[in-house]
């Protein structure tokens, strides 16, 4: 049981940035970098300064850079932006979540990946091929770049910089301070109000205290609301299935909207809350940070993907890399799925999503990234089979349904299904005819055609092939992710009301703005738009505070 609160303590600041992650870091060094004095709030402790940054992969969204053209991709900011609002399914009276769209696709060069590059961190030089659309048109060319070492790397570096800053002296940093509603004055946001951790005081141990920020001007920057599974079922989407009685966790806690909603309660507007960005294929994290923590797969293409009876997920073909909000919508009528197939393709096919898993990645070696895309990611297999309950193997069919139905404690997975199905699966693969007339199969055949899915894919393997074995099959779970939505802002990034108009000493970047304007992807992300979204908004903000918006 936490303590009660002790004595209000008191603080006074010209810019209140509430959040330890990526955009309240990004927003708290340009600030610095103005002259400006910032006081930032992080609900976390500092081992986990950064909030979701500090495990992404770091892929990132760019168009017209040195590595798309290193690789012959001929993209320019107007075709992204038809891709983006076509995919994003943004109507036309949607003016702020098109402007900052618009801005996104214009201004990403300069203010994300020129600004990125100019820290010292590089790129990885594959642009990956990514949201290609399945019922309507994605990615019209691959716009997918990953830093190398990861989100991890870019955090680290971005924290060394804010704490040696020239004028490091104007900031002050508060952990384990959650700001619990936003404080109002005739009409303008001067600060917030919270409850901090103490822990100074080695007579009677860490502490809760009630504390009072007092700033010219408040950044929201505290993330979205997919860290609270109560939010997400709150903001469903009507259209769609109901939620899963139970899913997973793949953002922080601390995300829970209570932000969102004391600005509502003082006449912000909060947009595409509904629209999220979750993901299909999620596990149990075998070494998990919180309750429900759950680790994002990016799952293979080359399996049978089926609902908890054994029968294939569908309509449309359940293959990564097309359209994730389709394959969330297909899965989230089930409590859990299966992937079904074999240990060659599992080595060759399996990601995990995040710097946690991708060791290659985090501390940029190429040769041994390169030998994993190229003999299979015996490591990361291995691993996920000793600690992980989900992932399962055998030798026949037999043995494998009786392990699946064991998990689950429920006797509905038969042998005689499963192999039938991986039957006609593999003759479907092992056919050029049929592979162009399977709906799944030809998505695999489509991937393939460009280089680097030509490398992390399989040539067509059958699932039933004794030589590829042993048998593999994972239980996936819905895992939520990222809020498409937020406070509506305009370019910059001031809060908006109801009516438009900016609420006066209110600001909101990243997620918590929607990544702009209250929902700048719309229903669907290009993906990759998010990290990057994160600085591009906190860099707008303080240039806006600079020019005294």
């Amino acid at each position: 049981m936490p303590s009660e609160p002790s004595h209000d303590k008191r603080y006074e600041t010209q810019n209140l940035v509430i959040g330890g992650g990526i955009a309240g870091i990004v927003a708290a060094l340009e600030l610095l970098d103005k002259g400006q004095a910032v006081l930032l709030l992080d609900a976390d402790t500092p081992d986990r300064f950064g909030g979701l940054a500090l495990w992404a992969f770091g892929g990132m969204a760019l168009t017209g850079t040195a590595e798309q053209k290193r690789m012959g991709i001929d993209d320019s900011p107007h075709l992204c932006l038809e891709d983006w609002l076509r995919f994003g399914e943004l109507a036309g009276d949607e003016q702020w979540p098109r402007a900052w769209a618009e801005c996104y696709v214009n201004e990403s060069r300069e203010l994300v990946y020129d600004w990125v590059k100019s820290l010292g961190l590089k790129f990885m030089p594959a642009v990956n091929y990514v949201e290609r659309g399945e019922r309507i048109k994605g990615n019209s060319v691959p716009r997918y770049h990953v830093l190398w070492g990861t989100g991890r790397e870019l955090v680290q570096v971005l924290i060394r910089r804010l704490f040696q800053h020239p004028s490091a002296d104007r900031l002050t940093v508060l952990h384990q301070h959650r700001a619990t509603g936003l404080v109002s004055e005739d009409g303008r946001v001067t600060g917030c109000v919270g409850i901090g951790t103490d822990d100074r005081r080695e007579d009677r141990g860490a502490q809760d205290m009630a504390f009072t920020v007092r700033a010219d001007r408040t950044l929201v920057a505290t993330g979205g609301i997919n860290g609270s599974v109560e939010k997400v079922r709150e903001h469903w989407l009507a259209d769609w299935p109901g939620p899963p009685d139970e899913f997973l966790n793949g953002a922080n806690p601390s995300s829970d909207g209570t932000i969102h909603e004391s600005a509502a309660s003082l006449g912000a507007r909060l947009d595409h809350l509904g629209d999220m960005w979750n993901y299909a294929a999620g596990v149990p994290h075998p070494r998990p940070h919180f309750d429900g923590h759950g680790l994002s797969l990016i799952p293979p293409k080359t399996c049978l993907w089926l609902d908890p009876d054994g029968n294939p997920v569908g309509p449309d073909p359940m293959v990564t890399g097309f359209d994730t909000n389709g394959l969330c919508r297909q899965v989230v009528s089930h409590p859990y799925t299966w992937q079904v197939l074999n240990r060659k393709i599992l080595a060759k096919e399996l990601a995990i999503s995040g710097a946690e898993h991708n060791p290659n990645i985090v501390d940029h070696r190429l040769f041994a990234f390169l030998k994993d895309m190229l003999l299979g990611n015996t490591r990361l297999v291995d691993q996920m089979l000793s600690e992980s309950s989900e992932f399962l193997q055998a030798s026949s069919w037999e043995t494998l349904s009786e392990r699946m139905n064991a998990l689950t404690g429920e006797d509905r997975i038969e042998a005689d299904r499963l192999a039938s199905l991986a039957t006609d699966y593999d003759a479907a693969m092992s056919d050029a005819a049929e592979r162009e007339r399977h709906p799944a199969i030809r998505r695999i055949v489509e991937a393939r055609k460009w280089r680097t899915e030509k490398l992390r894919t399989c040539k067509f393997q059958a699932i039933g092939d004794k030589k590829a074995g042993p048998l593999i099959a994972i239980r996936l779970r819905f895992i939520s992710r990222k809020s498409l939505g937020g406070l509506q802002t305009d370019l910059s990034c001031r809060v908006l009301d109801e009516l438009g108009e900016p609420i006066p000493g209110l600001y909101a970047v990243g997620e918590a703005a929607g990544f702009g304007g209250g929902g700048a992807s719309g229903k669907r992300s290009l993906e990759g738009t998010f990290l990057s979204g994160c600085i591009l908004t906190a860099r707008k903000a303080a240039a806006a505070i600079e020019r005294g918006c």
